[in-house]
């Protein structure tokens, strides 16, 4: 279909007149289009890139990402009161709880006795009843030095630890007062070591889980993970 008489098919390409006076064609390099009005060049201090270099100039660079523990104070925080409390309130009870165990073993024989009486049958001898108190004792120092180095590693810090002294803390002091009424012991010392242990039990397990040993607790982990110390 034609476009009408002395027209041009669209599909062939553009052609520049060639006899037209005072016509020149554009250079084929090197040729720019003028910059636009108003333009005033580069700006003060600028270079030219390189060569070889590719893509728009920079007038800057963004800072480095800081290193691993830039962010810290190179001394670990000061340990708050809580922990303070808390850490030694669960170290006054393992002290307590080992001086009510010497006291309570330091009558062997009279234990031996109460055990054989209390059981009320022939099977059950005295060597068997000195042989479970010997156990129970075993068992009872293997606790103390678990609960020890938990103590320990909460005071360095180590949020696990602190989680393990709160949950066992709590465990035992409602143990505890549920058994508060019907303690059965015959010696006043000992009551009121138990007592004693009971309160300290819920000051550190309190104490521990406050707001600003959580907050210490974690800026120690975060430490550890940058590491510092």
């Amino acid at each position: 279909m034609t476009s009408g008489q002395g027209g041009q098919d669209p599909q062939q390409g553009w052609q520049p007149p060639q006899e037209q006076p005072g016509w020149q064609a554009p250079p084929q390099q090197g040729w720019q289009q003028p910059p636009p009005q108003g333009w005033q060049g580069p700006p003060q201090g600028w270079q030219d890139p390189p060569q070889g270099w590719q893509g728009q100039p920079q007038y800057g660079y963004s800072a480095a990402p800081p290193a691993p523990g830039h962010d810290f104070a190179p001394e670990a925080p000061e340990r708050p009161t809580t922990v303070r409390v808390g850490v030694g309130a669960f170290m006054a009870t393992l002290i307590l709880s080992l001086i009510a165990s010497l006291v309570q073993f330091s009558g062997l024989d009279e234990l031996v006795a109460q055990g054989v009486a209390a059981a009320n049958d022939p099977v059950i001898t005295e060597d068997v009843v000195r042989a479970g108190l010997v156990v129970a004792v075993v068992l009872g120092l293997l606790v103390a030095a678990l609960e020890a180095l938990f103590i320990w590693f909460a005071w360095k810090g180590r949020n696990w630890a602190r989680i393990v002294l709160v949950v066992l803390g709590g465990l035992s002091a409602v143990f505890g007062l549920a058994g508060l009424g019907t303690a059965t012991a015959s010696n006043g010392f000992l009551d009121s070591l138990s007592v004693i242990s009971l309160l300290l039990t819920i000051v550190g397990v309190v104490a521990l889980a406050l707001r600003p040993s959580s907050e210490w607790y974690r800026a120690m982990t975060a430490r550890r993970q940058a590491g510092l110390r």
